[in-house]
């Protein structure tokens, strides 16, 4: 499969770095708004066509799919410019700004028969099935809530600071925990409510969202770009609990003995290893490669119905922040 980028900032060169350590996929062509800098990228990467811009790219008759690796605010955009080329396409989280935008994208691609699919690597990644195994293990107990987050100190970062690239935690930090959570409870939430900070140019610098359940379960999620938070998603349950070191690329497992009375301490039941990976973006690439051989316009890991109940998400906790 041949894959273009589109874009050729430092997710692009991780992207780039994956496709040159697969079998079965390479990278084809970048595509950059300055040729000068897409010609740089290709002799960076061994790339073998660069373009000075991304209607250029979008036009190459030689690519499979195409990666789109620029900022939030330029996605929609981005994704409609390759799909009205013909391209299928894999584009990076936060799919869209909006979800109204989100529809608009989905609704061409269905229209173009074309493939479309969003980089949310968690979706996609082995540890997603490790955990969902832990849970149906019935070693937890009755699960009745969950907690995650995760934060970087970027806040100075130019993409993250500004509203017109549609900055903000919640689109760039917050849909981790946000994914993490339906991955786990699934899409039946009763109820959101979220409160968030913000920086002087107006975008959010860190975020709280509560989650509640039909069924009463609860999950309580912290986005921050104003500091590095140690990235953990717990898991309750009333005869253990499960702690996912880093749910923004799951390094270990673990689940712990809820401590009997009279005891101290917390026993590690089991620790559960994650698989070597090259990067963690093959994962996405092998599952739109698989999409694309069977003849269908999303992967399963990440269908559209699920981006789109994402976004809607994202928008109504934004809402949220409105009737403070």
């Amino acid at each position: 499969m041949r894959v273009g980028i589109l874009g050729a900032g430092k997710i692009a060169a991780v992207m780039a770095d994956t496709l040159n350590r697969m079998e079965g996929a390479e990278c084809a062509a970048i595509g950059a708004r300055d040729w000068n800098r897409a010609k740089q990228f290709a002799g960076q990467f061994g790339i073998p066509a660069a373009y000075g811009s991304y209607e250029e790219l979008a036009s190459d008759p030689a690519l499979d799919l195409i990666y789109i690796a620029t900022p939030h605010s330029h996605h929609g955009q981005h994704m409609k410019l390759c799909l009205s080329h013909g391209k299928n396409v894999l584009c990076e989280k936060a799919f869209t700004a909006t979800a109204k935008e989100a529809e608009e994208v989905l609704t061409l691609a269905k229209e173009k028969r074309l493939l479309v699919a969003e980089a949310i690597w968690t979706r996609y990644m082995p540890s997603r099935s490790l955990i969902g195994e832990v849970m149906e293990s019935g070693i937890l107990g009755e699960i009745t809530s969950l907690t995650a987050n995760l934060g970087y100190a970027i806040r100075d970062v130019e993409r993250m600071r500004e509203p017109g690239l549609a900055g903000g935690a919640l689109l760039d930090l917050g849909v981790y925990p946000i994914n993490f959570a339906l991955m786990a409870f699934g899409n039946e939430i009763e109820n959101v409510a979220s409160t968030a900070a913000f920086l002087d140019t107006g975008v959010d610098a860190s975020d709280s969202i509560t989650l509640t359940w039909k069924d009463g379960r609860m999950a309580v999620l912290h986005a921050n770009m104003c500091a590095q938070t140690d990235r953990r998603g717990m898991i309750f349950g009333d005869k253990a609990y499960m702690e996912v070191q880093n749910i923004n690329n799951c390094e270990a497992i673990r689940i712990y003995e809820q401590p009997k009375k009279g005891q101290t301490g917390h026993r590690l039941l089991r620790e559960i290893s994650i698989p070597k990976q090259i990067t963690g973006y093959e994962y996405e690439i092998l599952a739109c490669k698989k999409a694309l051989q069977e003849g269908k316009l999303e992967c399963e890991e990440m269908p559209h119905a699920e981006t789109l109940r994402v976004m809607r998400l994202m928008d109504q906790i934004r809402e949220c922040w409105k009737k403070e």
